[in-house]
């Protein structure tokens, strides 16, 4: 939000508002900008955390199709059959990746985008109360301005419908101003009544997520736990790295 109610405060003029009362205003007007920026990167920094997490499942996927087609996994069966189950194992996990994504879109995503749907809405009614207070400034400076006129009746005449426009663009002005001076603060105090939920569905959809994963490898672990031909095969890979961690290179 780049509105800024201050900018007329740029050079020194008498003003129908007191100082005070437009600096109690103008801190619920920041406030609401700082929630407004927040909320935007809430919600990019969600679907950029939903990105990673559908990117993390295709990256393994991707390891995976290497390896299986990588001539070593092919012609050595102890291990194609461990890549193998390595990539039943992350089907499963890729199943409830796409579901945990697709409940972060419905109870965090979604609703802060909605969100974001009401500041250009604030944005409009801030940018008509500072011109309604410009219109009110400017018939009451107009006002004072005839007053000092010899009082003829032509000018007298202006005068009095200088006076009503003063009691119309007043009117409007604190409409603007008390609606905006009562909802700014509610708004702004709702964010925690709006976001908490969203925020405890998805701590409890990671949680439900990662013991779901946990589950998922610790059962893949125990499998190879108990495979003879792979525990073997790791066997032999240990012999081979203590047989080239004992060479000595020497040169001549």
């Amino acid at each position: 939000m780049s509105w800024n109610i201050f900018n007329r405060y740029s050079a020194p003029k008498k003003s129908v508002v007191s100082r005070t009362t437009e600096r109690e205003f103008g801190r619920e007007v920041k406030r609401v900008e700082s929630l407004d920026e927040t909320s935007k990167k809430l919600y990019k920094d969600t679907k950029r955390w939903m990105e990673s997490n559908a990117a993390l499942s295709q990256s393994e996927q991707k390891i995976i199709q290497d390896l299986l087609l990588n001539p070593v996994c092919q012609s050595e069966a102890q291990l194609n059959e461990m890549v193998t189950e390595w990539e039943k194992a992350t089907e499963k996990q890729n199943s409830h990746s796409k579901e945990l994504n697709i409940v972060v879109q419905k109870t965090m995503a979604d609703p802060v985008k909605r969100l974001n749907t009401i500041f250009p809405s604030i944005q409009a009614a801030l940018k008509k109360r500072e011109q309604s207070l410009q219109e009110y400034e400017k018939s009451q400076a107009k006002v004072e301005k005839q007053k000092n006129r010899e009082r003829t009746g032509q000018n007298v005449v202006k005068l009095d419908l200088s006076k009503k426009a003063v009691e119309r663009t007043k009117a409007e002005f604190d409409s603007q101003n008390q609606a905006l001076s009562e909802d700014l603060p509610k708004f702004v105090e709702g964010r925690i009544e709006y976001i908490q939920p969203c925020l405890e569905s998805l701590i409890k959809s990671q949680v439900s997520y990662n013991s779901e994963a946990l589950k998922i490898y610790t059962d893949l672990e125990d499998h190879w736990k108990t495979s003879k031909d792979l525990s073997e095969m790791k066997s032999q890979h240990q012999q081979t790295l203590s047989d080239i961690k004992a060479l000595s290179i020497t040169v001549d």
